[in-house]
Formats: structure tokens, C-alpha cells, sequence
């Protein structure tokens, strides 16, 4: 599959790219999707939820009422659950919410996941650049240049540069990231994925292993 390259003016640089058949062009594989997507956000949380259960609560331990002829129910102490402020039962306890995946399932993922960004028509090649200093107003410019300064953009870089890294960080529309960060849910997340020159060697080496 050939992608016509294109410069930071989003014009056409006459020069075309081969882009393999076996990373953008497969059949995608929905279930491999969502287990990839569904392991990415679960890594997200920190699973430091606590909440203290009877035991742990600080309270004095003295019988709150007698045993009989109140009319209610017996009570013991000022900790149970049953009781404001009292310990929580079965309350959530710090934990992992980590998943495993095997490698292959998680490249199949990702490609599938360019492979339909390429149906869409939401891939395009633009030529490496970089930045003297960084500055949002030039990344803004670049991004109006090729018709994305209202939709939500993925760059994918070949090596970490960090200009443009920084000229991006203050846009909430858009990501700079490099080849070996490419995610599934990035790669969906995203309405046009922006691949340079110098990632693409990277991305097919890491997908076709």
C-alpha cells in the first residue's frame, strides 16, 4: 500500500511510502481489541482505595445501650457498620487491577486498530520536523496546515524529540508520542493518526515480530 508523504504545510511532497499490507490492511480482530483496550485502562487505576472496616475504626468500646427493654435491636458497640461512623463492611482494600495479555494478542490489537484508521482514511505520512524551541503556536500552525486544528490527533514520532513534545502538551486535542508508546487505545482514541517518515520503519518492526 503506497501513502503520498506529505510536508508540514499539508502539501503534497511528491515522494510515496510503503506502508505493509500485514500491519494496516488486515482483517481487524474486534475481540483482540477489547481485551488490549480493556487491559491499557484497567493499568490506569491505582488501586489504593481503602476504607477502614470495624476493627479499624477508633472508638470507645463500651456497650452503647443495655442488653434489654429498649425495643430495638441489641447493639454492642459504637464501631458496627450498622452505625454512623461505624466501620464499613466489605469495604474496597488496596489491590492491583493489573492484566495480563499475551504479546501477540496485544499486536494483533494494534493492528487491527490501524487497520481501521486506514478504512477510515484517518492515517497520514507528513515528513520528520522538529522545532528550533518549542512553541504551541508553530505546533498550531502545523496542525491547522493539515486540517486538524479541531479534531483529536495522534502524532507518532520516530525518536523522542522533545520541542515538539513540549509544543504539544498544552493542546487538549493532541498527543505526541514515539513509535515504541503506540497503544490500541491511543491509536483509537484518536480521530487522525499523524505518522512521520521516521516512525514507520519503527512500527512495522515492532508489529511484525
Amino acid at each position: 500500500m503506497k501513502v503520498a508523504v506529505l510536508d508540514i504545510k499539508g502539501k503534497d511532497t511528491g515522494r510515496k511510502v510503503e506502508l505493509s499490507d500485514s500491519v494496516y490492511k488486515i482483517e481487524p480482530n474486534n475481540h483482540a481489541i477489547y481485551l488490549d483496550v480493556k487491559q491499557y485502562m484497567a493499568h490506569q487505576r491505582q488501586g489504593t482505595h481503602k476504607a477502614k472496616e470495624r476493627a479499624e475504626i477508633v472508638g470507645s468500646t463500651r456497650k452503647i445501650k443495655k442488653q434489654k427493654g429498649t425495643g430495638t435491636a441489641r447493639a454492642g458497640s459504637i464501631k458496627s457498620p450498622v452505625f454512623r461512623g461505624g466501620g464499613r463492611i466489605f469495604g474496597p482494600q488496596p489491590r492491583s487491577y493489573k492484566q495480563k495479555l499475551n504479546k501477540n494478542v496485544k499486536r494483533l490489537a494494534r493492528k487491527s486498530a490501524l487497520s481501521l484508521k486506514n478504512q477510515e482514511k484517518a492515517i497520514m505520512v507528513v515528513e520528520d520536523f522538529s522545532f528550533e524551541a518549542p512553541r504551541t503556536k508553530e505546533f498550531i500552525t502545523v496542525l491547522k496546515s493539515l486540517g486538524l486544528e479541531d479534531k483529536k490527533a495522534l502524532f507518532v514520532l520516530g525518536d523522542s524529540n522533545n520541542n515538539v513534545y513540549l509544543s504539544s502538551r498544552n493542546l487538549k486535542g493532541s498527543e505526541v508520542i514515539t513509535n515504541s508508546e503506540l497503544n490500541t487505545y491511543k491509536i483509537l482514541n484518536a480521530n487522525n493518526i499523524v505518522l512521520l517518515e521516521g516512525s514507520l520503519e519503527g512500527i512495522e518492526a515492532n508489529l511484525t515480530k
